[in-house]
């Protein structure tokens, strides 16, 4: 199932929204969920709620009653919970040929061009907003997070402290953990986020290149020892090659039943925290660029089951197996690399259009689109993610 986005909710349902238990807000066609934000509005709640279910635009930006600053706006962001369709675009919709290029918004490019000649087109949304991560493309994958408000909002770890020990004591349930980690931030200069904030903290961190630096020359002397052992380059290669291809499986399975076990997660602190060390906090700092890749120490504790895998598939020559095995983790340093490759380069065609694809699967549906280094086992088992919607071309005048 593709990534839900935010439904277009009826006018009278927002309107409908107008008291202290619940209460939304619009600005043009966003609504804005904020209930939760009533006692902390530094006007106090009851002026908000003199505009519960009405549109905030005007006033918001009315410098002679108050000056609003852009963390205000923000703070909105955050609450965003769907679109309205005021009567005037209902109306023009419901007008033309084609009223699905306006409704559910946000509109077409089709639509907005329709929304343009009539005037209507001023505080329209343009784009999609994924309801499980709060974006609509990768670009939003780098804009920086304001820390207080992030916290302030959502009440899950503040980027200004160490995160490890926010989420072993922050007492989370596992629904509440599961919604907040899939939300990406970004941390300020695109630097790390303190994970252990003492003398660990080096350990978390690992630069792309020292996975080729660290793997390489013992998968190159493996691979000579089998051959040296086998005699024939084409049988060595045929195992090398074997074990390569197998570890595409292996990668996709890593991704989608380890990485994201998300629904047989333990509720508890233990389950929670392992996660967020595992993967978790790559999908909430996903542009981390010293989160990338897996510390050797703990590729190592995941490869070595993969040692007596090889073993199982060549059992009839020790040798034989260690080849595939070291294919196996050839194609694991092809995996981590491109991974990195795909969140902080530009790269060749073929590539561009996978780097497409992860990020997507980063903003848009993290419950699908498994594969890193390629689509096939997505394509296989029914997780590939659709193609995102082409860009909106909006005329301007």
């Amino acid at each position: 199932m593709p990534g839900r986005t935010l439904p277009t909710i009826p006018t009278s349902d927002v309107e409908s929204h107008n008291n202290s238990k619940s209460c939304y807000v619009t600005i043009g066609t966003k609504v804005f969920d904020i209930t939760d934000f009533l006692e902390d509005h530094p006007g106090g709640g009851d002026l908000i709620l003199d505009y519960g279910g009405k549109d905030v635009g005007e006033i918001m930006g009315d410098e002679i009653s108050h000056t609003h600053s852009e963390s205000a706006y923000d703070i909105l962001d955050e609450r965003l919970v769907g679109f309205v369709a005021r009567e005037k675009i209902m109306n023009i919709a419901t007008e033309i040929d084609g009223a699905d290029n306006i409704v559910p918004l946000p509109p077409n490019a089709q639509g907005m061009k329709e929304l343009e000649k009539r005037g209507a087109a001023n505080g329209v949304a343009t784009q999609p907003v994924y309801a499980t991560t709060g974006m609509s493309s990768a670009e939003d994958l780098s804009k920086e997070t304001d820390f207080n408000t992030d916290y302030q909002t959502h009440k899950f770890l503040d980027l200004n402290r160490p995160l490890l020990m926010q989420i072993w004591n922050g007492g989370f349930s596992k629904e509440f953990y599961l919604e907040q980690v899939h939300r990406p931030r970004h941390y300020k200069g695109g630097n790390s986020a303190p994970l252990f904030g003492n003398f660990l903290e080096p350990l978390s961190l690992t630069p792309w290149w020292a996975i080729p630096l660290v793997w390489m020359p013992p998968v190159a002397y493996l691979t000579a020892t089998a051959y040296s052992n086998i005699g024939s380059a084409f049988e060595t290669a045929l195992y090398w090659f074997t074990g390569l291809a197998v570890w595409t499986i292996i990668e996709y399975g890593l991704h989608r039943f380890l990485f994201h076990a998300d629904k047989y997660l333990p509720d508890n602190r233990v389950g929670l925290t392992l996660h967020f060390l595992l993967h978790g906090i790559h999908h909430y700092l996903p542009m981390d660029k010293y989160r990338l890749v897996m510390p050797p120490t703990l590729f190592a504790v995941l490869a070595a089951p993969f040692w007596r895998v090889a073993h199982i598939i060549f059992f009839h020559n020790w040798y034989a197996a260690l080849a595939g095995y070291c294919g196996g983790i050839f194609g694991y340093i092809i995996y981590d690399m491109t991974h990195y490759f795909l969140h902080h380069r530009n790269l060749p065609a073929y590539y561009r259009g996978l780097k497409k694809y992860h990020l997507q699967h980063h903003f848009a549906d993290y419950e699908n689109g498994f594969g890193v280094s390629n689509r096939f086992w997505d394509r296989v088992f029914g997780t590939e993610l659709p193609s995102p919607p082409p860009p909106k071309v909006i005329k301007t005048t």
